[in-house]
């Protein structure tokens, strides 16, 4: 941030570059004040535009029956909602931005009245693929899953309402629904690991098995005998010194693709 801000008053003197944006010093100088309020706007709405998509959506889990009741988090509280499912329990949605970011895949606290927590990554970003925005954030998990953190999640969700559109094609845009006001296909589900003692290999071939993604899809019309054709999932393994990811996605009977580092 130092940098930064180094960087904004050094320019505040580069006469020359601000002339090639027809710019003086002075004008420079006192309109600055007023862009960084801009921006600091702009964050702003895109983190309400995010909540209102996880709301609206976790809304429709609700509106089709799927879930009994959803508690949106309060302002300034961390943004976790709360999906009630009769017979299951209470899941935790931890809304987070681009995997990449510490914040987003390593600073969270999954809450000790979830029977199943999930982060679900809403990032608007095209500076990578959206496997390669999943594949930083899994390392970082993976990070956290060998530290000294006592918490996991049960899995994480790529998806956002760009999923589905011409920025972000998907191959499972022919199970789109209206889901909360709004026409997405179906979220990019992984489940995670477990930790375990005395072993080399965590879901390192997808046997673990979560209870949620399938309720999930279930309003994106995926019946549960085929939930699993488009369930993805993370593991991860140690040997010796070293230790690598797999992560499997799933789009469909015999759609699928598997990255391991």
């Amino acid at each position: 941030m130092d940098a930064v801000a180094t960087l904004i008053e050094k320019l505040g003197g580069q006469t020359d570059v601000l002339a090639r944006h027809g710019l003086s010093e002075t004008e420079f100088i006192d309109a600055l004040p007023a862009v960084i309020e801009k921006i600091r706007g702009r964050k702003s709405a895109a983190v309400a535009d995010r909540k209102e998509f996880l709301k609206s959506l976790l809304q429709g889990l609700v509106d089709a029956g799927i879930a009994d009741r959803l508690e949106v988090p309060k302002y300034g509280d961390d943004t976790v909602y709360r999906l009630a499912i009769e017979g299951f329990g209470d899941v935790a949605i931890i809304q987070k931005g681009c995997p990449d970011g510490n914040h987003s895949s390593i600073d969270w606290t999954a809450p000790d009245w979830a029977a199943e927590t999930y982060l679900w990554w809403i990032c608007d970003s095209p500076r990578y693929h959206p496997g390669e925005h999943i594949a930083k954030g899994v390392n970082r998990l993976r990070r956290r899953f060998f530290g000294d953190w006592s918490d996991t999640v049960d899995g994480v969700i790529f998806h956002n309402d760009l999923c589905g559109g011409p920025e972000r094609r998907c191959p499972k845009q022919d199970r789109a629904v209206n889901l909360g006001g709004m026409v997405v296909p179906p979220p990019c589900v992984y489940v995670m690991p477990d930790r375990e003692e005395g072993v080399r290999e965590w879901n390192w071939n997808g046997t673990t098995e979560r209870r949620f993604p399938a309720l999930l899809l279930s309003a994106f019309g995926i019946h549960e005998d085929e939930a699993s054709s488009f369930i993805g999932h993370v593991g991860f393994m140690e040997t010796g010194r070293s230790r690598r990811n797999v992560i499997a996605s799933r789009y469909g009977l015999g759609q699928a693709t598997t990255y391991r580092s």
